[in-house]
């Protein structure tokens, strides 16, 4: 299975979306996939019940964007349930789960989310976590799983890239529309991972944003 449509430019996803209006306003923007955040301790959680009404919103997207479920050390019983909904093309754990794990999530296709704290590290967890599909994201202090807004540093993520052509990366960790075409110039990635840089308020996306940014992928 592969995720993501195969446009010959860096693949856009918008994460932590929460209304059906978000959704159809990252559609129509051009967005290649859509986030949606599971993770009890983020601003952008979405509970089981909470994600219901979304579900048929999810079933009748265009199949060109995929769908993403962000889990963060998640347990069996969570991970039926995205699987049980159809809703989800695929499952992003983004906390401290083991490659056993992740392989035995039921997605046949997974993305892993990996801090950038030293190159030394990142490349470690590359080589065990056997996956097309990592996304690499910024080192923050507090130890928040993401979403932080704090920019990644595109140095060690160049040479990540480099070092692993066969792998698809995704880049994320402080995007926004001012800085994505510069960060897309230097890391060169197979897509681009943006939450907080597409917000008007914590957790509430703005479509101006969300299509400055994409017109900005697209202007590399």
């Amino acid at each position: 299975m592969t995720l993501f449509s195969n446009n010959g430019r860096p693949r856009v996803k918008i994460c932590g979306l929460q209304t059906t209006e978000e959704i159809e306003g990252a559609v129509l923007a051009g967005a290649d996939a859509l986030g949606f955040n599971f993770c009890p301790s983020s601003k952008r959680f979405l509970s089981p019940e909470s994600t219901l009404p979304l579900l048929s919103t999810l079933l009748l997207l265009p199949r060109r964007v995929t769908r993403v479920a962000v889990v963060v050390n998640p347990t069996p019983t969570e991970l039926q349930f995205l699987l049980a909904s159809r809703a989800f093309d695929t499952v992003q754990f983004h906390g401290d789960e083991s490659p056993e794990f992740c392989r035995g999530s039921g997605f046949p296709v997974w993305i892993k989310a990996i801090r950038t704290s030293s190159y030394e590290f990142i490349e470690r967890q590359v080589r065990s976590f056997q996956t097309p599909y990592l996304l690499l994201d910024s080192d923050s202090p507090s130890g928040a799983y993401g979403g932080t807004g704090t920019l990644i540093n595109l140095s060690i993520a160049k040479r990540v890239i480099r070092a692993f052509p066969h792998k698809r990366f995704l880049l994320a960790g402080g995007l926004r529309p001012e800085n994505v075409r510069q960060a897309i110039s230097v890391v060169h990635p197979f897509a681009v991972d943006v939450a907080s840089g597409v917000e008007d308020k914590l957790g509430r996306k703005a479509v101006e944003k969300i299509q400055a940014l994409i017109k900005a992928t697209r202007e590399v």
